[in-house]
Formats: structure tokens, sequence, C-alpha cells
């Protein structure tokens, strides 16, 4: 479909309009605990978190979160329901975008109230249509929380701010089930074109949430849909930007740390591919700079996808030839496999760095 969507910014991150697909989570601390929510926030950050949210659901958490602003390297998002005076707080305090739905805050001159200091402050506002809490009228027009249900609860949320000519708007319309969620952003993507914010919400634990949210996610992106994602998962939500950056990156579209090629094994491996794998993995995923690294366990596939990796290994009997941009560097027995790898990688990180200074020197 390749939904075109206009740009907004959120703080200092464009969304939309072309923009890279930005990957967002949320804290899981109590906001009113600043310390443990800007620690927490500085993990999000470390793991490549671009935009965060915090729930606010009274008013000492709003307070909390002017101070938790003063401290967040990335663009902060306030969480609200229901009540306007925390929205108009919130804004008030510094915040950088607003997840409110309008149509749940009451009069309209609370809305009103609301838009005009968004309005001010530069504050776009998203509307989160979520298929667990839809309006009581749509259920009983629809039958359920169908996907049209749930377009048209996001088309009543977006009405009522158009109304008052507010046009920084982003939206979601998020289920737990990935059909009803595909289906819901395919026919928003066709009658509008503010950004939109994906996910598969309440995915579940990491194991089974990752691959749903990789699956739906995964879907929609391949569609041309999708300005921004979290993937919502019960866990720790590092997590959730680790899994939204792979995501991502499976699909070409953005580029963040080592994308890693390994083989299933089978009987032709005569080394312990599988212990050596992860080894690898566990030693290089923190690392920001995009690089591939292939650890391959047979003559059959490995040689090949050892020479088109950055670094890579192709496994032979009890050793392996170790390659760096298609070239053999040498031959490694097994118990140096895991070594020589990371420190090839970190020497061609090192180049690549020592590189990019000298650019720096040139300009």
């Amino acid at each position: 479909m390749n939904h075109q969507s206009r740009q907004i910014h959120i703080g200092s991150v464009a969304v939309g309009g072309g923009a890279p697909v930005t990957v967002q989570s949320m804290t899981s601390t109590d906001t009113r605990d600043i310390g443990a929510t800007c620690a927490q926030i500085d993990r999000l950050v470390a793991a490549g978190c671009e935009i965060v949210r915090c729930a606010v659901p009274d008013a000492d958490a709003a307070s909390a979160l002017a101070s938790i602003r003063t401290h967040c390297p990335i663009p902060l998002i306030a969480d609200i329901h229901f009540d306007h005076r925390l929205a108009l707080q919130v804004i008030a305090g510094g915040v950088d975008g607003l997840r409110i739905n309008p149509g749940n805050i009451g009069d309209r001159w609370k809305v009103t109230e609301v838009v005009a200091a968004c309005r001010d402050r530069g504050v776009p506002i998203r509307i989160g249509v979520n298929g667990g809490s839809l309006e009581k009228e749509l259920l009983e027009k629809h039958g359920h929380a169908t996907p049209e249900a749930m377009v048209e609860s996001a088309l009543g949320h977006v009405h009522i701010l158009e109304e008052l000519g507010f046009d920084q708007i982003k939206v979601s319309l998020k289920a737990s089930d990935i059909r009803r969620t595909v289906a819901a952003y395919r026919l928003l993507a066709r009658q509008v074109d503010y950004p939109l914010h994906i996910g598969v919400t309440e995915a579940g634990t990491t194991w089974g949430g990752t691959i749903k949210s990789a699956v739906g996610l995964g879907i929609l992106l391949h569609d041309g849909i999708g300005d921004t994602l979290r993937v919502s998962l019960t866990g720790d939500p590092v997590e959730e930007v680790k899994v939204g950056w792979e995501i991502l990156k499976s699909l070409g579209l953005r580029e963040r740390g080592p994308v890693f090629v390994s083989c299933p094994t089978c009987g032709r491996c005569r080394v312990d591919l599988i212990a050596v794998a992860e080894e690898v993995e566990r030693r290089l995923r923190d690392l920001p700079e995009p690089l591939t690294v292939a650890v391959m366990g047979c003559a059959v596939n490995g040689p090949g996808e050892a020479r088109e990796a950055d670094i890579g290994l192709a496994g032979g009997e009890g050793q392996g030839l170790l390659f760096r941009s298609g070239e053999v560097v040498r031959k490694v027995p097994q118990a140096e496999m895991v070594e020589a790898l990371v420190e090839e990688v970190q020497s061609l990180l090192a180049e690549r760095c020592a590189g990019c200074h000298s650019q720096d020197e040139d300009h």
C-alpha cells in the first residue's frame, strides 16, 4: 500500500513523511519514582529507544514527569486517560507528546483547552485506539471490536481535533489479534494521511510476544504502513526496543548493531556451532555499529555466507576459516573461534572509526 503520511515532530524526532521508522517503548516503573524511571529510561536509550512514554495516572505522576523531562535525552510522551487537567499539567511541564483520546476527555471546553495548550507548545497528540476498550455504542453497532469499529472510533477522535483546527496527530489501532490489527491499519491507511504508530497490543511474554509482534508488524511494514512502532511485551521494556530494531533490520528499513547469520546445523557440521554462535551473539549484541556477522557450520553454504558477511566463520573438521570482507584471514581451531571472530570485529570497527575521524579532519 505504501501509506503516504504527513510529517510531525515529537521533540526533535521526525515521524512520518518519509522519516525513518522510529522505535518506541514505555516505562514500566511507577512514574512517581523519579530515580527508578530515569534509570530505566537510560537503559532504554542505551538499547536504541528513540521515543519513550510514561504513564500519568495522577497529579503526582504529572509533577514527577517535569523532573524526568529534564533528565530524559530523548522525546518524552505522557500517557493520559480521561483527565484533561493532567494533560495541561504535563504540557506545562515540557513533555514532547501526548497520548490521549479527545473523545474520552469529557466536555468540549476541556478538549479545547488541551488542544490550545498543545498548539502553543508544539505538542502532537497520539490518538490510541485499543480493541479492548472501544466505546460501548460502537460495540453495540458492530457486535464486537471489529476492524471497522476500531477505525470508526479513531476517526471520531480525529474529527474532534480537526474541528478545532489541530492536525499534529498520529494514530494507533492496536488489538491483541494480528489479523484484526492488520486489517484495521490497512483500512485506516486508505482514509487518512496522519502518521501511524503501529503495534500488536498485549502481545504476551517475551518469547511468544516477540513472534506475534514480528509477524504483525512485519506484515504492516512490508505493506508500507507504519511510521513509528512499539513492541508490547510482558517483561523488561528493554527487550521491546531490541525486538523492534530486529524487526526493522530484518526488513532493511533501519540499521543498528550486528546482523547475525548462522546455519541451523545438520549432520555435516563438525564443530560445536551452537555454542560458538550463541557466544558470538552474546559478545556482540550490544554493539550499536551496523555490520553483518556470519557463523556457519560446514562447507556447503558456509564459505559463501562467510564471504558475503563483513566478518564470517566457516566451520570445518574441528576448526574454521575466518573471513573478513570476503577474504580468508586465517584458519582457527574451535577453541579459538569466538575470540578470533570477536577480535576481528573489533579490529574492523576500529578501522572504520579511524576512517571516520580522518574524513572529519579533512573537512
